[in-house]
């Protein structure tokens, strides 16, 4: 196929993939700007030929061929020309935006990511380059020396939003989904690329500890909801500093909804926790922000410090004590006392001072007992009681491994649900506050372990 000097044929005469003088590229210049690139074409093309001894010998030829700026041919050597033609056209001078979108896209995270990349990319991957052009109903990425990528089709419709945003020269971030196209193009996707590089950012911040700040968008009784990029993310209530943390009496979850709500609108210090593209789960804390402050106050106390505070918080699972400003221990349940607590509080109050021992620190986390300021009854109870060694006890709980009866004050056995075949029947022998006769199947004091036989008649 021959193309005259005074008219641009259609493309498809000139197919010539992963060069600069490719099909889309020209497809999409301007009419003078074709015409000047095929006149660059030209001019190498005919100074090649002056030089063969065929085209020398032969000024007529010659002339004509001044017409002529291009024949194709698969069995001429004219393809042999073009090719080492491409060199001259690829270095043809490229726009500004074009040479600045490329030193742009070196400091990008997708430039980094992809500055190693030897082998062609594969569906999947995340490629970067320039725009070359932009269409009614498709976008053209320059992914040099591998070849032009495409959006079109479905992924064009679910990325138009950033496609109008695009001009030609932007460097845009994109993910290969097929490599197969009729045309030999690399087919993309604005939408997953975008999603994949939220998630690379959000694992970067995990590695280097990055504090966000971002507003609170929602509560729900288990903690807040804070969206970052686009993506919904969530705060658990555990994971709140200490004066943001719902401290609410019997841990009622309307209550402590209440109280989480009051952070809506505020914005927060957090860092990234947990990044899952799969499950698409992003966990945020707000513990990050304050550790290295913390980790000084904490320095100062050591386990076995006996220390006082005033009760800040009661929740089911024990209570909270302000040591001093910025610093809160936790007396867990089981450390309250050393009879049964079923409720702390029946033991402090909000705002009352209590003396507590300092019993473990890690993390920057404080935790304290206050039974251990007073004695272990389980030391007088391992000169007192043996195994087999008959007793009564007053029943005092049942749960889902039996019924707990208390011995003396601070010490209390199991009598577990096995022995009566059924909680039904256990529960018709046994009631909530009554004495009965048992005999001690098993007495561990330092583990702080009794297990207790009924001796009685089972109903």
């Amino acid at each position: 196929m021959i193309v005259y000097g005074n008219g641009i044929p259609p493309f498809q005469a000139v197919r010539i993939n992963n060069y600069a003088l490719s099909r889309n590229i020209i497809n999409n210049l301007k009419s003078g700007a074709r015409i000047q690139m095929f006149k660059k074409l030209k001019e190498t093309l005919i100074g090649s030929k002056k030089a063969s001894n065929k085209m020398a010998s032969d000024k007529e030829k010659v002339e004509k061929k001044e017409t002529v700026l291009l024949t194709i041919d698969p069995n001429t050597t004219a393809i042999k020309t073009v090719k080492s033609a491409k060199k001259s056209v690829k270095n043809a001078k490229r726009s500004d935006a074009m040479v600045a979108a490329a030193e742009i896209q070196k400091a990008t995270l997708m430039g980094k990511l992809t500055a190693g990349m030897k082998n062609p990319p594969a569906i999947g991957d995340l490629v970067e380059g320039p725009v070359i052009a932009v269409e009614k109903s498709s976008v053209y990425i320059d992914l040099a020396p591998f070849g032009t990528g495409i959006i079109y089709g479905r992924e064009f419709i679910n990325a138009r939003d950033i496609i109008k945003k695009i001009n030609v020269g932007d460097t845009v971030a994109a993910k290969i989904i097929d490599n197969a196209h009729k045309e030999g193009y690399l087919e993309l996707s604005l939408k997953e690329a975008r999603q994949a590089l939220i998630w690379n950012e959000a694992e970067m911040a995990i590695r280097e500890k990055k504090v966000l700040d971002l507003p609170v968008k929602e509560a729900n009784k288990g903690g807040l909801l804070i969206e970052w990029q686009g993506i919904v993310g969530f705060l658990p209530a555990s994971q709140l500093k200490a004066d943001h943390y719902p401290k609410v009496n019997d841990g009622n979850k309307d209550m402590i909804l209440e109280e989480l709500r009051k952070l809506v609108g505020q914005r927060l210090q957090v860092s990234i926790i947990t990044a899952d593209p799969k499950e698409g789960k992003l966990i945020f804390s707000e513990k990050g922000g304050e550790s290295r402050e913390k980790e000084k106050i904490v320095s100062k106390y050591e386990i076995g410090d006996e220390v006082e505070g005033h009760v800040t918080g009661i929740v089911d699972f024990g209570v909270f004590i302000k040591l001093e400003e910025g610093l809160e221990g936790l007396v867990h349940i089981s450390e309250i006392d050393w009879g049964l607590v079923d409720n702390p509080n029946n033991f402090v109050k909000v705002g009352t001072k209590v003396k507590t021992k300092i019993i473990e620190i890690k993390d920057g986390k404080i935790s304290l007992s206050i039974k251990q300021l007073k004695p272990n009854p389980w030391l007088e109870a391992s000169k007192k009681y043996e195994k087999d060694m008959p007793v009564t006890g007053v029943v005092i709980k049942f749960n889902k491994h039996g019924a707990l009866a208390s011995i003396e004050e601070g010490v209390a056995g199991l009598i577990h649900v096995s022995e009566f075949g059924s909680e039904e029947k256990l529960r018709k022998t046994l009631e909530l506050g009554k004495t009965y006769s048992f005999k001690i199947s098993l007495f561990d004091p330092k583990e702080q372990k009794m297990a207790l036989s009924f001796v009685g008649e089972k109903k």
